[in-house]
C-alpha cells in the first residue's frame, strides 16, 4: 500500500479532466479530503477555460473526453504544467502516447485512490523542490544541468525544455555518469515503483531525452542502452 505524505504546498490545486461523474466525484472528494483542492472539468472547452484562470499545480487528464482529445490537450499544454494521464487498462498505445507529448505520470482505470494520491505528490515534489545534492551544476558533453534552479543549458547556452520526470532521469544519469541503471532503479527513482514487464516509460523518456539532448538522436551517443539491463550516461562529467 502506497505511503501518503503530507502535500509540498498547503492546498494543491489539482485539475481533474473527466467526464465520467461518478469517477469525478469520488476521486475530487478523496483528495479533497486528503488536503488537495480538486476542481473537475467535464471536457476540454471547460479545462481551458479553467486553465486560463491560472493557479493549478497539476493536471489530472483523462484522454478520452466527449468534446475533444486529450492528447491534444497535453500536446497544447507543452508541459507547462505537470500532468498525469488517466487511461484504460488496455490503453497501452495511447499511455505511450501521452509520455511522448510529456505527461509525468500515468495511472490506469480503476486505479488507487491512495496510489493515486501518492503520484500526484511525487510529481510536485519533482515540480517543486530542486533535487538535493552537494554539487550543484554538472557539465557533460557542453551541456550544463544545474541541479537547485533544475534548468538544463544546450551546448549553445540555450534552455532546455524538459518536463519534471525527464529532469530527474537526466539527474540521475548524471550522477551515475558511466554506470548502467537498471529500468527498475531509474522507475524507482521517478515514481517510487519498479517497472512492470510491459512497462514503457522509461524507454519513453528516454527517447525524449534524447531527441532534446543527442547531436544526432538517430544514432545516441550520449545516453547509450545495454540490452536487457537499462541505461547509462557515456560521458564524464565535471563541476
Amino acid at each position: 500500500m502506497a505511503v501518503l505524505e503530507r502535500p509540498l504546498i498547503p492546498r494543491p490545486r489539482i485539475l481533474l479532466v473527466e467526464d465520467d461523474e461518478a469517477i469525478a466525484g469520488l476521486t475530487a472528494r478523496f483528495l479533497q479530503n486528503h488536503g488537495v483542492e480538486c476542481h473537475i472539468a467535464a471536457g476540454v472547452a471547460a479545462a481551458e477555460q479553467c486553465l486560463s484562470r491560472g493557479g493549478v499545480d497539476l493536471i489530472l487528464l483523462d484522454l478520452g473526453l466527449p468534446d475533444g482529445d486529450g492528447l491534444t490537450m497535453l500536446r497544447d499544454q507543452s508541459c507547462q504544467i505537470p500532468v498525469i494521464i488517466v487511461t484504460g487498462r488496455g490503453d497501452s498505445v495511447d499511455r505511450v502516447v501521452g509520455l511522448e507529448l510529456g505527461a509525468d505520470d500515468y495511472v490506469t482505470k480503476p486505479f488507487d485512490y491512495r496510489e493515486l494520491l501518492a503520484r500526484i505528490h511525487s510529481v510536485l515534489r519533482r515540480a517543486q523542490h530542486p533535487s538535493p545534492s552537494v554539487r550543484d551544476t554538472f557539465l557533460f558533453d557542453g551541456i550544463l544541468l544545474n541541479a537547485s534552479e533544475r534548468v538544463v543549458l544546450d551546448r549553445n547556452g540555450n534552455a532546455i525544455r524538459l518536463t519534471s520526470a525527464e529532469f530527474d532521469l537526466l539527474y540521475a544519469l548524471v550522477q551515475g555518469a558511466g554506470k548502467v541503471q537498471s529500468r527498475d532503479q531509474l522507475m524507482n527513482t521517478l515514481h517510487g515503483r519498479d517497472a512492470g514487464p510491459f512497462d514503457r516509460a522509461i524507454d519513453v523518456h528516454i527517447g525524449r531525452l534524447r531527441r532534446k539532448l543527442e547531436r544526432d538522436p538517430s544514432q545516441p551517443q550520449l545516453i547509450q542502452a545495454t540490452r536487457g539491463v537499462g541505461y547509462r550516461l557515456a560521458a564524464s562529467v565535471s563541476p
